[in-house]
């Protein structure tokens, strides 16, 4: 009787261990999805906003409607091409493609995970001598990056459209919440 209550107790003990267990998995692996996402949306502004650069700032289009008003106007007015809802709409399209030049990159005293480009976009010289390249992180991050496009389109039209300062912040944190650690990431620029 007393070796069965023994029994009972060690049963209990295992029990909780691999409850435990399974709970810090479970922790980690929801850590790990939420640096992927956070790092693909990161990425995915750092390739927007270099895009937006590449276009010549006096290039213009027209938008709104061509229909003429009974005053005889339009509505028609000038953005910069650039920032133009058709221009972002076809970045968008292209723009989870590039997170293939991104590798994942490991803090040793937080083990979180960032992503950094491994290529430069000047030629220059970079350290990528703790970067780790894996094409299952290049598929996660293009993967997150298509879901995020997916999910908040409207969002990132609207930011790239009107928001040049700290655009990895407001849409990365504050609008889309992918990031609960964005302020202790460097804002570095890619």
């Amino acid at each position: 009787m007393l070796f069965l209550v023994g029994m009972e107790k060690h049963f209990y003990i295992v029990i909780i261990c691999a409850l435990m267990s399974l709970h810090f998995l479970l922790i980690q692996g929801a850590r790990q999805g939420q640096d992927i996402k956070c790092g693909a949306c990161r990425a995915l502004v750092d390739e927007m906003e270099w895009a937006i650069s590449q276009i010549d700032p006096k290039k213009m289009i027209q938008t709104g409607s061509f229909r003429i008003n009974p005053d005889g106007s339009q509505s028609v007015r000038e953005v910069p091409f650039s920032r133009s809802e058709s221009h972002l709409l076809e970045l968008m399209e292209e723009v989870c493609e590039k997170m293939n030049d991104y590798g994942e990159l490991v803090d040793p005293a937080t083990n979180r995970k960032t992503y950094v480009r491994h290529a430069s976009r000047d030629g220059t010289a970079m350290d990528l001598s703790d970067v780790a390249f894996d094409s299952r992180v290049s598929s996660s991050l293009k993967f997150a990056c298509e879901t995020i496009v997916e999910q908040h389109e409207d969002e990132l039209i609207e930011f790239f459209a009107h928001e040049t300062d700290n655009v990895k912040d407001k849409l990365c944190s504050k609008r889309t919440d992918l990031c609960d650690h964005a302020l202790k990431i460097p804002h570095d620029e890619l």
